[in-house]
């Protein structure tokens, strides 16, 4: 086989534009010179790949199969070349990335399809779980980044860079006694009357307020205890904003309680060198999560 990825390149040229002429114009070739490349093709091949109509040409049947098979070839050149330029300009050739299941989901589809566009040739692995889950996977070196809510101090093991904050506010139910007083502000006197539901995830919680409180590790869950009315708790927007949740919740306005936005941060070893692109992931989605506020 003598055929070129050049000749192959030409091949689906004449194919597009259906004329010698055409697809020389478009190479920048002379036209006899793709004439000559197309008939080298096909006595290299054996085969007839077009009916020569005049100044048209028309794919025969092998033709067409070996179109099909000559566009599979020309990407996957794309993509090699496309992956050896990336490599050698440094990027990761693999990145694993562990998220939080509670982070807000549109700025990461967003920064997803962003990546998939900046850096085609990366091999991307995307895993998912608890704020605890995530650190693990950094931990055990299955994940090289992890973003997650800021729960407190990170384990000396970890290096932790700020992203950006996303708010949050004190929800109960629309049923609860505590959403009778939604259209006027309420104190936290009116909190510790009743039961709070608490983040508390490796012996760090949220701020406690009521001598009786309910905890859990995810922030879904404590929602939909929230949601069906156990108690109040604080619940970062986006999560308040789920479909099945934000209709049977109401937000409570309590001046003597103004809670800072609740951090994210990115998780990666002690020592561990972040090339370009987890940095440009960092600063994207500090990006986006700002935009989405």
């Amino acid at each position: 086989m003598e055929w070129t990825l050049e000749r192959l390149n030409q091949f689906v040229a004449v194919a597009d534009c259906g004329s010698m002429t055409q697809a020389a114009r478009r190479l920048g070739r002379a036209q006899s010179a793709v004439s000559m490349a197309m008939g080298l093709l096909e006595a290299d091949l054996g085969l007839a790949l077009f009916h020569r109509v005049g100044r048209s040409v028309h794919l025969t049947p092998a033709g067409e199969v070996m179109l099909l098979e000559a566009r599979a070839l020309l990407n996957q050149a794309q993509a090699l070349d496309l992956r050896a330029r990336g490599l050698a300009a440094g990027q990761a050739a693999r990145l694993c990335v562990s998220l939080d299941e509670a982070l807000p989901y549109p700025p990461f589809a967003r920064l997803l399809r962003e990546l998939a566009q900046q850096f085609p040739a990366l091999e991307l692995t995307l895993l998912n779980g608890t704020a605890a889950e995530v650190a693990r996977d950094v931990q055990t070196r299955r994940a090289e980044l992890a973003f997650q809510f800021d729960r407190g101090p990170a384990d000396a093991q970890f290096a932790q860079r700020y992203v950006a904050g996303v708010p949050q506010m004190v929800f109960v139910a629309r049923s609860h006694a505590l959403a009778a007083t939604s259209h006027g502000p309420v104190t936290r006197e009116d909190l510790a009357a009743h039961r709070q539901l608490v983040m508390h995830i490796e012996g760090v919680e949220d701020l406690v307020i009521s001598p009786r409180i309910w905890r859990s590790d995810s922030f879904y869950v404590m929602a939909d205890m929230l949601a069906d009315g156990i108690g109040w708790g604080i619940l970062p927007r986006n999560i308040a904003q789920t479909p099945d949740i934000e209709p049977r919740i109401v937000a409570l306005d309590c001046p003597e309680l103004r809670l800072p936005p609740l951090a994210v941060r990115m998780l990666s070893l002690q020592g561990a060198v972040l090339d370009g692109t987890a940095l440009w992931i960092q600063q994207r989605l500090a990006a986006l999560l700002i935009e989405g506020d």
